[in-house]
């Protein structure tokens, strides 16, 4: 299987920036959005247990009406995709079997062989405290979130990742608690507008000395 260089890699990393003014009128073509949804799909999770939905939100009006919510930034109406990234809520024994019999299934396994791995999962699931147990799975959907964001940029697509918006109202707007789902963070994504002028300027990290620690 072909993959991307070392050097294409970097070069789209250091290419990527959080865009601050999208170009209203570029779409990103089905295709590639597809193939970006996809990477979604594929996103790691602890257990496997994928605790997330990711709502992609098209219409003009709901997003429209999500701006107040977003600190009045333009990135939610003016991007081409706007995705928000949200937990399932409560997450019990009942999932993680769920994922068993599925995983079963999908490997063309015998009913009840992955009976030792369930009780792993419901084990971990029940042992931890509901407000730690959110915490662990909102974390997950960073991660999601992460390989999101370097798969559009692979792909030549801009982002922009949002924390600044208020969750209560985005779930408000979209109905997520009927859903079971809670937002936690957004995603944008389209092509630069031209006058955006934080394109031009230079990526600011520390040293790789400074960040990067070997122990041999």
């Amino acid at each position: 299987m072909s993959a991307v260089s070392s050097e294409q890699l970097l070069a789209q990393l250091k290419w990527r920036y959080a865009v601050k003014k999208f170009d209203p009128v570029a779409k990103i073509p089905a295709d590639t959005w597809n193939a970006l949804e996809e990477s979604l799909v594929l996103a790691p999770s602890s257990y496997g247990l994928q605790p997330w939905k990711f709502f992609v939100v098209e219409n003009p009006t709901v997003r429209a009406a999500l701006l107040p919510h977003s600190w009045g930034q333009k990135q939610i109406v003016d991007a081409s995709h706007l995705v928000v990234f949200a937990v399932k809520k409560d997450v019990s024994a009942a999932d993680a079997e769920r994922l068993a019999n599925y995983s079963a299934t999908v490997r063309g396994l015998p009913a009840g062989s992955l009976d030792a791995y369930k009780q792993l999962m419901v084990g971990s699931l029940t042992r931890t405290p509901a407000a730690e147990l959110d915490i662990w799975m909102s974390r997950q959907v960073f991660i999601a979130l992460g390989g999101f964001l370097t798969a559009c940029a692979l792909l030549g697509v801009d982002t922009c990742p949002m924390e600044g918006f208020l969750p209560e109202k985005y779930d408000e707007v979209l109905g997520l608690p009927e859903k079971g789902y809670a937002s936690r963070v957004v995603a944008t994504a389209g092509y630069r507008h031209p006058e955006d002028k934080q394109a031009a300027l230079k990526k600011v990290r520390f040293a790789h000395s400074e960040i990067v620690e070997r122990i041999a």
